[in-house]
Formats: C-alpha cells, sequence, structure tokens
C-alpha cells in the first residue's frame, strides 16, 4: 500500500465481519496498512454481542440490518447472495463504493468483475465492482500472462477445493468427521451438512447445484468468469470441480492450448516468473511443486509448479496451481481492488 494514503482516512464497513473472509479481510485490512478511517463490522442479528479484532482492538459487531451506510465510504461484502442482493444497493445509494464477494453481480455486463493482477483497467467509473470466484481468480492469475504471450485457445481445470471455501461450518464439519474417523466413530447422514456426502478423508465431485446441461454452478462460475474477465468469449474452457478434504488452499490442474507449438516450457516458466501475484516453484524433484499444506494457506500469491508439455500435442501446457482460497480467493481481491480505486481516485 502506497505511503501517499496513510494520512487519509476512509470509513470502511466490512459486512460479513464474524465470517471466515471477513475475518481474514480485517486482517489484510491491517497487514497492508490500508487507511481505515473508522471501522464498521457489520453482521446479522444473531452475531450481536460479539466483537471482532482489528488492529490489537476489539470493535463490537454492528447490525447490518439498521446501519447506515453513509457512515461509510467503502464497503466491502462478503456475507451471501441474499445479504448482498438486499443491502448493496442500499449502500450505493447511500455513497459507498461496493466490493461485492459473492456470485450476486459477477454475470451482470454493467458491472465488473476484477482480478486485481488480470484488468485493473475494467474498474472505469464504477461504484459497485464484483470480486469473482476464488478459483477462478486463482486460475486467471497463472493464465493471463500466459495468454497475452501466447495466446490461449482452450483451458481444460481440475480443482480441488480446499473446505474453507465452504465456510466456518464446513471447516468445523471437516474437523468433527476426522476426529470421528480417528476414534471410529459412525459419522451419520444429519452430521455431512453443508456437503452432500462425508467430506473427511474424501473427495466430492460437486460443488453447488447442478445445472442443466450436467454441470454444477460452481463450474459454470468458472467458465463464464473467464470469458468476461479476459474479455475472450472464444476461449474454450471445460471445468471439473471437486471438494477435497483439505482445510484450506485451493489446488488444481490446469491445461492451457496454445495457438501453436512454437514455445518452450522453460519459456512459459519465464512468464510465470516474472508475472505479479505469483510465486513459482517448478523442481523435478521430490517436493519440488507447492501444496495446498505448504503455500495454500495464509499466503497471498498464486503457486504454480509441474510445467510441462502435453505429450498428446505440442501446443497444450499442463501446470499445477495453489492458492488461499480465503486470502487471493476471496479478502485480499477485495482489499487490492479497494486499493486500485484509491490509485485511480475513485475513493
Amino acid at each position: 500500500m502506497s505511503d501517499k494514503f496513510m494520512d487519509n482516512g476512509i470509513d470502511t464497513a466490512v459486512v460479513g465481519a464474524t465470517g471466515a473472509v471477513g475475518e481474514v479481510m480485517l486482517q489484510i485490512l491491517a497487514s497492508r496498512n490500508f487507511p481505515v478511517g473508522e471501522l464498521f463490522p457489520l453482521a446479522s442479528q444473531r452475531s450481536m454481542g460479539k466483537t471482532v479484532e482489528f488492529k490489537d482492538k476489539n470493535y463490537p459487531v454492528i447490525n447490518l440490518e439498521t446501519f447506515d451506510f453513509s457512515k461509510c465510504k467503502l464497503a466491502l461484502f462478503s456475507a451471501g447472495g441474499e445479504i448482498s442482493k438486499q443491502y448493496v444497493p442500499k449502500a450505493l445509494e447511500q455513497g459507498c463504493f461496493v466490493v461485492d464477494n459473492t456470485s450476486m453481480f459477477r454475470n451482470d455486463d454493467a458491472i465488473p468483475l476484477i482480478v486485481s493482477e488480470v484488468n485493473p483497467d475494467a474498474l472505469g467509473d464504477n461504484k459497485l465492482i464484483a470480486n469473482p470466484n476464488c478459483s477462478t481468480m486463482g486460475m486467471l492469475v497463472a493464465v493471463k500472462p500466459l495468454y497475452d504471450k501466447f495466446g490461449v485457445k482452450r483451458i481444460d481445470v481440475s480443482t480441488y477445493q480446499a473446505v474453507a471455501g465452504a465456510g466456518k461450518k464446513a471447516i468445523s464439519r471437516l474437523s468433527e468427521q476426522t476426529m470421528d474417523m480417528i476414534h471410529m466413530r459412525e459419522i451419520k447422514a444429519e452430521d455431512y451438512d453443508p456437503f452432500p456426502c462425508q467430506i473427511a478423508f474424501n473427495l466430492i465431485p460437486q460443488i453447488g447445484d447442478f445445472t442443466d446441461n450436467g454441470y454444477t454452478t460452481e463450474e459454470m462460475k468458472m467458465v463464464n468468469e473467464t470469458h468476461k474477465i479476459l474479455e475472450d468469449s472464444s476461449i474454450g474452457v471445460n471445468v471439473t470441480c471437486v471438494r477435497a478434504s483439505v482445510f484450506y488452499g485451493h489446488s488444481m490442474t490446469v491445461r492451457m492450448e496454445f495457438a501453436n507449438s512454437d514455445w518452450s516450457v522453460d519459456e512459459a516458466r519465464e512468464v510465470l516468473s516474472v508475472a505479479p501475484g505469483l510465486t513459482v516453484i517448478d523442481e523435478q524433484k521430490d517436493g519440488g511443486y507447492p501444496t495446498p499444506m505448504n503455500e495454500g494457506g495464509g499466503k497471498d500469491d498464486v503457486y504454480v509448479g509441474r510445467l510441462r508439455r502435453d505429450i498428446s500435442d505440442p501446443r497444450a501446457l499442463n501446470l499445477w496451481l495453489v492458492s488461499d482460497s480465503l486470502r487471493k480467493g476471496a479478502a485480499l481481491n477485495s482489499v487490492q481492488i479497494a486499493e486500485l480505486a484509491l490509485e485511480q481516485n475513485k475513493l
């Protein structure tokens, strides 16, 4: 964060401040020295009486239902689509710049969908910016520099998504089920929620609801958001999303088909090594690659490794990718968008 903003105080509301993303958002606002003036941590009635910590100070949670958004200049939303549907218009009407971390506005052509390292110029004069899906975000930080250099015609991706992406209840459920398995206790169907089946020591090839084409809503988010962010609907995007028995850190295999075969893996590695928001760990030895345990939790960068040319198609590159779904996949990018707004004098 540039020091030129440090003397300014941006009165800021965090909607969903007691949730998994909201808590990380507060941490990132503090660690990046975002110039928060007065902080308004907002949540539902059931969170009243709770406090949140920001810069070593405890703040009482404020009731979203009765909050006057004219008190703040910036509102960061991460409390679910229905909450955003109801309260984002109110925040806009009362003069806020809004970054929304739900799927509510992502497909609206009039509302920019921004990954800070990929399409920062899309900010324009808009007062509402949508934050992409966590997996789309991590993938495109790696895809965009290769798209610019070589031209990407097709992307095939399989995700292995941590339970943190489904919120606090999902994190607790994995912990509880893991302990049940260790102690040889039966896990009953009523203890699956919010998952469709047991998550501990398992993989679930469903995230979101099924759509008419057989893909899930999570998979279609990645397809549609990739086209919108890159402003290129000609790219073929094929996605399988899997929920993994991992607490933090989304992982994915990504296969990109370039315009031709006139490139080398070394060139691709060099492009990625100098791209913003990326760290390359690509050594052909034991442990010479990123993992969700080592790089997927508490890190801001997207990590890539296992770079190799597709043995069946010389135009295609395969890679492995890991990112923190709560940080770059949600909270960090929201704050980075707010930083862009400051830098472009929109706040």
